[in-house]
């Protein structure tokens, strides 16, 4: 295209790409992430050519010496020709990486992103404006093909997209997605518009480069085109997406009952009904960072003969059961707890959904009133020994579930009753089997509290059975009674 037309060529796309894509409101300031190279001054130069509220925003990451400093002056210089307001900001970017553990690469996102983020609400604006164009989309393309992707990742870049950080929700958008970086240095160059280049941009140490640098251009030998080729193939699997994601999010709620957005449980038999089990479980376990070897793991282990149940799986910050007919997720947490009760009164425990527990002793026959829910015990008070400890499960824990039946045991039973029949001389039953018949998961059982005397003796499997030998009977004249809030 002669470059003469370059110019209102690419302001027009512009224009369409974002009134098609809804990007921008006429009404609304928004924030340009100003660098100083030719992507970003030509966004300054046609975001105010077409008549939106700009201000630019400038980061100086004392990354390239002189250079940094150059870009700086150069945006200033920009800005005060332009009549733009201009926001700076100066970061020790290789202090922070080393102090947090992360590439130099990652350090300064995060800083910028912060920036933006803090900034963009502090004037109440409508967004970040930021300068990817065609040729990143088709990098980023060739790049998740390279490293393995699934189907989002081929999608490339979003035109708009919030992000949240620090608990600041911030919209990025990206108006130039619809021109090539040759159209904008044509648009530059029609203007007489000089902008700066990053050095680092001609080096080919990172993949993004050797893409841009060595790849492409073998790919344009294969298909002149190439570029066009991969950015429409990219738009086409955006709609795509959009169909396949409603499907997914449906299968998704076929199977997956989440108490919150920290855990799951997944039924296997509807989860194996699915068009893709597969990349049902992957679309859920991914959101609680498992990788996708552990997902075809899993995968593998719920679809075949050989016994699953029991089998656990770990990701930096959640863990997984595999279930008898679920997958439990869960987050990440120390399940062993332990707090010493002197006497009685109020205590805190906060320990999953028990967060209080109260200890009263009762005195008096007439008082006595034998508790029928399961939040409450009532024991008798002449066999107990203070202090008393609520804890977790230990190996080996046995007790005397009360009940008329010893070889059977309803968990949903928790009261006793003044004319129990039951031999004291029956032998205890272990903790584990108990909570085993009471069809409670892995999870469940180690998070499972229980109440013990000062003789490690269990006087309440909480919430679910007293032990027979602390039961109430016709001769208690004192009562212990314990209490649970949830």
């Amino acid at each position: 295209m002669p470059i003469e037309r370059m110019s209102s060529m690419v302001t027009s796309r512009v224009a369409d790409f974002i009134r098609n894509r809804n990007l921008l409101q006429p009404e609304n300031r928004y924030l340009v992430a100003l660098s100083g190279g030719a992507d970003s001054v030509c966004m300054l130069l046609v975001l105010k050519e077409l008549g939106y509220s700009v201000e630019a925003v400038h980061c100086n990451f004392h990354l390239r010496g002189e250079e940094s400093e150059r870009d700086e002056q150069f945006c200033v210089q920009l800005c005060r020709e332009m009549n733009v307001e201009l926001h700076r900001m100066h970061f020790e970017t290789e202090d922070y990486a080393h102090a947090h553990g992360v590439s130099i690469e990652m350090a300064a996102r995060e800083l910028r992103y912060r920036f933006f983020c803090q900034l963009n609400s502090d004037l109440n604006a409508g967004g970040v404006c930021v300068a990817h164009h065609q040729d990143d989309v088709v990098e980023t393309v060739i790049m998740n093909m390279v490293r393995g992707t699934g189907i989002h990742g081929l999608t490339g870049i979003e035109p708009r997209r919030t992000i949240t950080v620090g608990g600041i929700e911030c919209p990025v958008i990206r108006p130039l997605l619809c021109v090539t970086k040759q159209e904008i240095t044509g648009f530059l160059n029609e203007r007489h518009q000089p902008f700066v280049t990053d050095s680092t941009n001609l080096e080919t140490n990172a993949v993004r480069n050797k893409i841009r640098l060595e790849v492409l251009p073998l790919l344009r030998e294969i298909n002149p085109s190439v570029n066009d080729s991969i950015f429409k193939t990219s738009c086409h699997l955006s709609e795509a997406v959009k169909v396949f994601d409603d499907a997914l999010n449906r299968s998704v709620d076929a199977c997956v009952d989440r108490t919150d957005d920290t855990r799951a449980k997944i039924n296997i038999q509807s989860l194996m009904q699915q068009p893709s089990p597969e990349y049902t479980l992957h679309a859920v376990l991914s959101k609680f960072s498992f990788v996708a070897e552990q997902v075809e793991t899993v995968h593998q282990l719920i679809s075949g003969s050989a016994e699953s149940v029991g089998r656990t799986f770990s990701s930096h910050t959640h863990q997984l059961l595999i279930d008898r007919d679920c997958i439990l997720v869960e987050p990440l947490s120390e399940d062993r707890f332990s707090l010493r009760i002197p006497e009685t009164g109020l205590y805190v425990v906060d320990h999953y959904d028990v967060k209080r527990i109260r200890i009263e002793k009762v005195e008096g026959k007439e008082a006595i009133e034998v508790s029928r829910s399961k939040y409450i015990a009532t024991l008798d008070a002449a066999n107990i020994k203070f202090p008393l400890t609520v804890r977790t499960p230990k190996t080996g824990d046995r007790f005397h579930p009360f009940g008329l039946n010893a070889t059977q045991y309803d968990h949903k039973t928790t009261s006793v009753g003044l004319n129990a029949q039951q031999n004291d001389a029956k032998p205890p039953k272990l903790l584990s089997d108990f909570l085993t018949d009471c069809k409670l998961s892995l999870f469940e059982k180690r998070r499972q509290l229980v109440v013990t005397d000062a003789s490690d003796r269990i006087l309440w499997v909480v919430g679910r059975r007293t032990d027979h030998r602390f039961r109430i009977t016709e001769n208690t004249s004192s009562m212990v009674r314990i209490t649970v809030i949830s």
